[in-house]
């Protein structure tokens, strides 16, 4: 699918993830989604914030707040006491079940999207799905006082392991947000600009992306394009 432009923010660190499960009696095991208050603000905050600062027009609220009501009212609570500070972005909410069927009907809609732990997993693999998969999309894990970037959709690959096809994309693209992040926009506008052009030109593609090229040679092209932009460009710009 083109043209698909969608920010995703997952909430990290808790929900169904937190880890918390024991076996109540033989053969019934219960496991705790742990939602607080306190995250649900964090990651809502940080959503409609990037939204503002990028110039996004709508947040979307992706929860399953119809039969959660406690665990996941808690989340909309947040996500909505956010929302009345930033009256000119808009703000809806929809049901998971609904917007992992409206990801692939309609992935133009979304903007940039909150949702807690386990539905961002599932929501991140989707985006990934529809617009080339796991060796093209870029993601970052955002904490207060440590940054870690990686592709936004994690597979291991093991089909392909020692064959040198794997698209190295995602990966570059997940480096271009670090060199932003330690405020080195120049190096990434280099490589963003060489990878782009790369990828629009069509002439060296990864299997995954209908080519037929290695991941050496399609790092080499790039590597290639950076040359050639660096020597045409003005002096000290790049």
């Amino acid at each position: 699918m083109g043209n698909v432009d969608m920010i995703i923010i997952r909430e990290n660190t808790e929900g169904e993830y937190s880890g918390v499960e024991h076996e109540v009696y033989p053969g019934v095991v219960e496991s705790i989604k742990v939602v607080t208050k306190a995250s649900s603000l964090r990651v809502a905050e940080y959503a409609f914030e990037l939204a503002y600062m990028t110039g996004r027009k709508k947040v979307t609220a992706v929860h399953k707040a119809n039969i959660m009501k406690l665990a996941d009212g808690l989340f909309l609570e947040a996500t909505r006491e956010v929302a009345k500070r930033y009256p000119f972005i808009k703000y809806e909410e929809m049901i998971i079940d609904n917007c992992a069927m409206q990801m692939v009907k309609n992935p133009w809609q979304f903007d940039v999207m909150v949702l807690p732990n386990l539905y961002g997993s599932i929501v991140q693999n989707i985006a990934t799905g529809i617009t080339g998969g796991p060796g093209l999309t870029a993601g970052a894990s955002l904490g207060c006082n440590y940054q870690l970037f990686q592709q936004g959709c994690r597979h291991t690959g093991k089909d392909i392991a020692g064959h040198r096809i794997s698209n190295p994309s995602a990966l570059l693209f997940s480096s271009i947000l670090m060199l932003r992040a330690l405020g080195l926009p120049r190096f990434a506008d280099l490589i963003d600009t060489a990878l782009s052009r790369v990828l629009s030109e069509k002439k060296v593609r990864t299997k995954d992306i209908g080519g037929k090229n290695t991941t050496d040679e399609f790092t080499n092209e790039v590597c290639k394009t950076i040359e050639d932009i660096r020597k045409n460009s003005r002096p000290g710009s790049v």
